[in-house]
């Protein structure tokens, strides 16, 4: 990559300095802001300055729109059923997948849930089954196969004219993720829209919550933690037939070069958020590490503890870990100079230095007042909205900073060593393997084996 080409940390995803890249995505640049509100409060941003999605409770009515679904796993079923609820006039006319029977898995759901199932001529299996999918007719594709396959997907939806949801996280290593955002301008200047699965932005009590911090409530942004501990997820013991490359695909969320480790394909959503909340501004640095200590399966760590460094040397610790037995505890805590804004449970609150509680967001108020308060749903409203009003959006740079930092950190704790931002967004790093085939896979190549801090080259080369 030569210098002109090359992406600085504020030049490649920060909104702050991307006015021709954000007006391009459809999101407002980040101008500057000064003076007080009439709170009183002198606010970190105007509403004016940032982006908000319209949080409405069913999509307008409009032109029928025809979706297609790559990756017919758990998150896939799930987004078929946020989007037939999210509006009329929606449908669901082709699947894909590599396996068949998770499409028929899908079929089944369908039937039960909502009375119909995707003529067998329209269900496509194999490795090109979103080339298919994308063909078929379809004006709209979920794509949520395992993230490794993101980019290419991605892409070839975009060549062809079709709107896209992307299932969190964007990609699994720095390739991907410029690839990710290159794609997102070219989906702009064709009038699609692209919409990312990191749906808190899309949560009304999170969206909530980022107006009170861009307001001033807690002041300017000093620190933060960020917490995704949970048990064991889940995990595939192979079958007998099974071939290495079917068993790590049925197993992908255990295998680092599909789903990026969980600190990539989980936690991006705690990682987002402060990404969000400082003003969609990607961190300096990051220093970390992490261990393998019970995972069953795959060739990835089961916990992470990470120190992202932002601008004026503001501190986030980033936890992550999946081990059953030990304590699960997932939220997010934002200190600003004049109070602290924490998310845990169904909680979130503004506290005063002291530790009084100054502001809480009120669940029974939105439940009352809204007759949708799923973000997994509110998120498909927004893309069917701009789909049938014309409003072209890819509003995924934020989630490209968040899985970039969140590579940043897995990589700071696989080798052991301080990653820099402007390294790791000009990295020429890809997990993903040149060629996909069902069949024998060489493991004794340097990308499955469990990365041992202090050994750079053996956790950085690219294998296929």
């Amino acid at each position: 990559m030569n210098n002109k080409n090359k992406f600085s940390r504020r030049g490649f995803l920060s909104l702050s300095t991307l006015a021709g890249i954000a007006g391009a995505l459809g999101i407002p640049a980040i101008a500057s802001c000064s003076g007080a509100s009439k709170n009183g409060l002198a606010p970190l941003r105007r509403p004016s300055d940032y982006f908000t999605p319209n949080l409405d409770d069913k999509a307008v009515d409009g032109r029928p729109l025809k979706a297609g679904l790559i990756g017919c796993g758990g998150r896939g079923r799930g987004a078929l059923n946020d989007f037939l609820s999210c509006g009329n006039g929606l449908s669901i006319t082709a699947l894909g997948d590599v396996f068949k029977d998770a499409i028929d898995t899908t079929n089944e759901i369908l039937e039960k849930q909502h009375g119909f199932r995707v003529p067998a001529e329209m269900c496509f299996t194999g490795f090109d089954a979103y080339q298919k999918v994308i063909d078929s007719g379809v004006d709209m594709v979920f794509l949520c196969t395992p993230p490794a396959f993101r980019p290419e997907h991605f892409k070839y939806a975009t060549d062809k004219g079709v709107h896209s949801f992307l299932e969190k996280p964007m990609a699994v290593d720095p390739e991907g993720v410029r690839s990710i955002l290159v794609t997102g301008k070219q989906a702009i200047s064709k009038g699609l829209c692209a919409i990312p699965g990191t749906m808190r932005r899309f949560d009304r009590s999170y969206v909530t919550s980022h107006r009170m911090i861009q307001d001033g409530w807690i002041g300017d942004i000093v620190g933060g933690s960020i917490y995704w501990n949970t048990k064991q997820l889940w995990y595939r013991t192979r079958q007998p037939g099974w071939s290495d490359m079917e068993a790590m695909l049925r197993d992908w969320v255990n295998w680092k070069f599909l789903s990026g480790d969980h600190i990539v394909e989980q936690h991006i959503h705690n990682i987002d958020l402060f990404t969000w909340m400082i003003g969609d501004k990607a961190p300096i640095s990051a220093l970390g590490y992490g261990s393998r200590q019970r995972r069953v399966t795959g060739d990835q760590y089961d916990n992470f503890s990470i120190d992202f460094v932002y601008e004026n040397d503001v501190h986030v610790h980033s936890m992550s870990r999946q081990i059953d037995g030990t304590s699960l505890w997932s939220g997010d805590v934002i200190q600003g100079t004049k109070g602290v804004w924490i998310a845990k449970g169904t909680d979130h609150v503004i506290k005063d230095l002291k530790g009084k509680e100054i502001w809480k967001y009120d669940f029974a108020a939105e439940k009352a007042a809204h007759k949708t308060t799923s973000p997994y749903v509110i998120e498909h409203i927004n893309l069917v909205n701009h789909i049938r009003k014309n409003e072209p959006i890819a509003y995924i740079e934020g989630a490209c900073a968040a899985t970039l930092a969140a590579i940043m950190g897995r990589e700071s704790a696989y080798t052991g060593k301080t990653v820099k931002y402007e390294e790791m967004a000009n990295a020429s790093l890809n997990y993903v393997p040149k060629t996909f085939v069902m069949g024998p896979v060489d493991t004794s190549g340097p990308l499955f084996k469990v990365p041992v801090p202090g050994i750079v080259a053996v956790n950085r080369e690219r294998i296929g």
